[in-house]
């Protein structure tokens, strides 16, 4: 699934390449990737003689403020295999395409989902956009936003009687992490996948604030990562995972130490961590 960094690629990408076009219209190929309006004709018309000017990232969520007489959003979650892809409009669709939509007159900003659980809204004009995105409303901050501090990430965690691998993954204790940076975060901060949140030092917690900002940093410098799915707008892979610290490297010597990288199961997700790095 992508996660903050490739989310922010990908943002970073329909910044640079689908502004200020008009949106001449498009084509659903598959209607329930439309979550709001019901109608997809509605979404399309919503949309249409609009033109993004400046897209926003919330945790894994994309959001395209559009402009027009009365202007809406238009919302993207790209879910576990979605790409939002730019392209000209007569290239062959890719056998998973889901949405086109048509801006200017020969381009195209395509939205190709293999499993499908990918989402896109149009939220009207003068309607808040967290009641049409309810999931926007249960986000915690930012990691990259000043509120993100140690005092913050310790009051999250603080009476959780849960393991922190599990809840880095919850989007009420830091929005847009996943099981890949959970990972490289947890190992660069030396903390142990199964620890308890309720018995985390506060040192701990400070390594771990810092390291889940460096992680993800570094990860968006480097294009994100992929493993399976995920491209940018242009079409190109992340190069992150090739210099991954732990995340799918089972089997393989630490980085740091040597010592073979390990993998458990929490809550059903797969944690990889070093054995000696990590304590």
């Amino acid at each position: 699934m992508p996660e903050l960094p490739e989310v922010e690629t990908v943002r970073r990408g329909l910044n640079q390449l689908t502004l200020n076009q008009e949106i001449t219209g498009g084509d659903v190929l598959l209607n329930r990737t439309i979550a709001n309006p019901f109608s997809v004709g509605e979404f399309i018309h919503g949309i249409k003689g609009s033109a993004i000017t400046t897209w926003h990232r919330r945790g894994k969520y994309l959001l395209a403020e559009l402009s027009s007489s009365s202007p809406g959003w238009l919302g993207v979650h790209l879910r576990m295999t979605g790409q939002l892809l730019w392209l000209h409009r007569d290239e062959p669709l890719h056998k998973h395409t889901r949405v086109r939509l048509f801006l200017g007159e020969e381009q195209e900003l395509r939205f190709v989902d293999q499993r499908t659980f990918g989402q896109m809204w149009y939220v009207p004009p003068r309607v808040a956009v967290e009641s049409i995105m309810t999931g926007l409303g249960k986000l915690a901050v930012d990691p990259f936003s000043p509120e993100f501090t140690v005092d913050y990430l310790a009051l999250k965690l603080q009476n959780r009687r849960r393991p922190i691998k599990t809840a880095l993954l919850d989007q009420s204790v830091v929005a847009g992490l996943g099981n890949i940076y959970a990972d490289e975060a947890l190992f660069k901060s030396g903390v142990l996948p199964e620890t308890l949140c309720t018995n985390l030092q506060r040192s701990q917690i400070e390594r771990l604030q810092t390291a889940i900002i460096q992680v993800l940093a570094a990860s968006i410098a480097a294009g994100g990562t992929t493993f399976s799915n995920f491209l940018n707008v242009k079409g190109v892979n992340g190069n992150y995972g090739g210099v991954a610290l732990v995340y799918n490297r089972t089997g393989e010597p630490c980085r740091v130490c040597g010592n073979l990288i390990q993998r458990i199961k929490l809550a059903g997700r797969s944690s990889h961590f070093c054995p000696q790095c990590q304590h």
